[in-house]
């Protein structure tokens, strides 16, 4: 529950039932004296119940239960990018650009979003669905080029299924997450190449 000022910044905010039973669920995974090891799941809780971003009162919040200084809180806040400290759109879009990604021409689905969404990095559209993100590595360098999108990574991109994805979201749809080639997981892209002759088990 929230009171929003004017600033945009709640004036208070407390875990509703369901989400303060999944912080004690948390918090009960580390030893008496040790709760402020669970600071970044009840971060996430609570980015999850606010919409998507992280208010002070929210952090103010956390650190009370877990018995933290405020700014120990905020330390943690402000140095992984996973929170969002300002209002974000109901769809963040985390494009990445690394190396492995760079190589397999991340930026066609960069022009992708700027063109399908009309907003830049940093950005949110004006019907306030979708902010555009730039980030860094995000793990999946063996399907690149891709994007995360919520919870869901979004791989084996090229312009025309970024854009087919974005379109999907605006409709209220879910696409499909993961590689978008056709490909399962990150199984090779074409057919095998060794192996190919290896049955049944090896004589020793």
């Amino acid at each position: 529950m929230s009171l929003t000022s004017r600033d945009g910044q709640p004036d208070e905010f407390v875990f509703t039932p369901d989400y303060r039973a999944a912080a004690d669920k948390i918090i009960a995974r580390y030893p008496v004296g040790r709760q402020a090891s669970a600071v970044m799941p009840l971060l996430d809780l609570a980015q999850r119940q606010f919409g998507g971003w992280l208010p002070r009162a929210a952090m103010d919040h956390v650190a009370g239960i877990l018995e933290m200084a405020p700014i120990r809180v905020y330390e943690v806040a402000t140095f992984y990018t996973m929170y969002k400290l300002e209002p974000v759109g109901q769809h963040v879009v985390q494009v990445c650009t690394t190396t492995p990604c760079a190589l397999r021409n991340c930026a066609a689905v960069v022009d992708a979003c700027r063109e399908e969404l009309g907003v830049d990095f940093g950005e949110t559209t004006e019907d306030g669905k979708f902010t555009l993100f730039e980030v860094e590595c995000l793990g999946a360098c063996v399907n690149a080029p891709m994007m995360q999108i919520g919870d869901d990574y979004y791989e084996d991109l090229d312009e025309g299924s970024t854009k087919t994805i974005l379109q999907a979201l605006r409709r209220g749809e879910i696409p499909k997450p993961g590689p978008q080639s056709g490909r399962t997981s990150s199984e090779p892209a074409g057919a095998k190449t060794s192996l190919t002759g290896l049955t049944g088990s090896v004589e020793r």
